[in-house]
């Protein structure tokens, strides 16, 4: 028989489509607390048991199991001393024999973004277990990004101590803290996690294009949150209008001008990367010159005629250019990372900084991971005391 001219074929359901289908059928009208039980439900169909879904916390230090009902339950796992921790740091599978079978951990990935690892014991493990996890796992991690515009159970569950409510506007106004696409990585860490109040960031990958800014409101609690936000919102406003760094400069100061008094100001730095020719553009108002990586070890900073910060009523920027090579790194921060201290010693500055960076980049990890344990290593530097927030974002060119 034919249909349409063409031979009929089989289209009746297979056992991993159907299995998928549980997922992407039930989606749509799926309220967030039911996300835990229909992946714990599907995940079963498969033969797997013990299911838990494991959310990074804000800190970035533990991965904290989602209450709900038909996953297992358990104590916070540390991300640096965990089978589900190393999962998560190098976004892999990894499966561990147990007395009745193995445990599987998988990154839940979306758009680049570690949301954290699902885990499930099966009795054994083959290829097309495998194949299977990996897609629940994808859709799963997709279901937990869409859902979590409806719910603070997200929230709640990766919060591991109380957070004042300039980092609650901060947190709300950040984009994923990380995206790895084909050409482009970003990783960015801001601290402290739960009182950032001035600092934050912002990018877009737009067709071929990276853009990137990151802003140091003056000041500490709401008003700085309040700066950071206008800030932040005027950088969206003009990128979003297409026009170019050195007029987003001066669109940005124009919004802090207009809202605030004259005595307040944001520093801020802007750029541009073309992931198709490694061509980098940046603006630099006010920040530490931003660190160029190439070969694992910080070859130079990337120096630029100074600007007056945002809100200053400084004159129109040179938009500064750099080419990079395939596998080059940017690390971009704010002065809370090289100007904090241990009481009564000396600033850490940027000859420290340097040191962490080559230190951490000879282990050729990915920059999610040297993200993260560079901000911890500072912190662990302070005695996990901060006076100041500490920001900092690292690009990867892939080439």
């Amino acid at each position: 028989m034919t249909v349409g001219g063409r031979a009929d074929r089989d289209r009746s359901e297979s056992f991993g489509e159907g299995l998928l289908g549980l997922l992407l059928d039930r989606a749509h009208e799926l309220p967030p607390h039911m996300v835990g039980p229909l992946v714990a439900e599907t995940v079963a169909r498969l033969g797997g048991r013990a299911p838990q879904i494991l959310l990074q916390d804000y800190g970035q230090q533990q991965l904290v199991p989602l209450p709900a009902d038909g996953v297992a339950a358990g104590d916070p796992q540390p991300i640096d001393r965990s089978e589900a921790g190393l999962c998560f740091l190098e976004s892999r599978p990894v499966e561990v024999p147990t007395a009745d079978g193995v445990r599987v951990h998988l990154p839940l990935l979306d758009g680049g973004d570690q949301v954290g690892v699902l885990s499930v014991t099966l009795d054994g493990i083959d290829d097309d277990a495998r194949r299977l996890l990996r897609r629940i796992s994808g859709l799963a991690a997709d279901l937990l990004q869409t859902k979590n515009g409806y719910t603070d159970l997200f929230f709640r569950t990766r919060r591991s101590e109380p957070m004042s409510v300039a980092a609650e506007i901060q947190w709300s106004l950040l984009p994923p803290l990380s995206m790895v696409m084909p050409r482009i990585a970003v990783a960015g860490v801001l601290e402290p996690a739960y009182a950032v109040a001035g600092d934050s960031f912002d990018y877009a990958l737009n067709g071929e294009v990276l853009h990137l800014a990151m802003v140091d409101a003056m000041g500490h609690g709401l008003d700085a949150a309040t700066m950071a936000t206008v800030a932040i919102g005027a950088y969206r406003h003009a990128r979003r209008i297409s026009i170019g760094l050195s007029e987003i400069y001066l669109f940005m100061d124009r919004a802090i001008t207009e809202q605030f008094d004259p005595d307040h100001f944001v520093t801020a730095q802007m750029m541009r990367l073309d992931t198709d020719t490694g061509r980098l553009q940046w603006v630099n108002a006010g920040h530490p010159a931003p660190m160029l990586i190439r070969g694992h070890r910080v070859v130079r900073r990337l120096d630029s005629p100074p600007t007056l910060p945002v809100g200053f009523g400084g004159a129109q920027p040179q938009v500064s250019t750099v080419a990079l090579e395939p596998g080059d790194r940017v690390l971009c921060f704010t002065d809370g990372l090289i100007e904090e201290h241990e009481s009564g010693q000396d600033q850490f500055g940027e000859e420290q900084l340097i040191g962490w960076v080559n230190q951490l980049e000879q282990a050729d990890h990915g920059i999610r991971a040297v993200a993260r344990e560079l901000s911890h290593t500072l912190m662990r530097a302070r005695r996990e005391a901060t006076s100041d927030d500490a920001t900092l974002v690292l690009i990867e060119w892939r080439g």
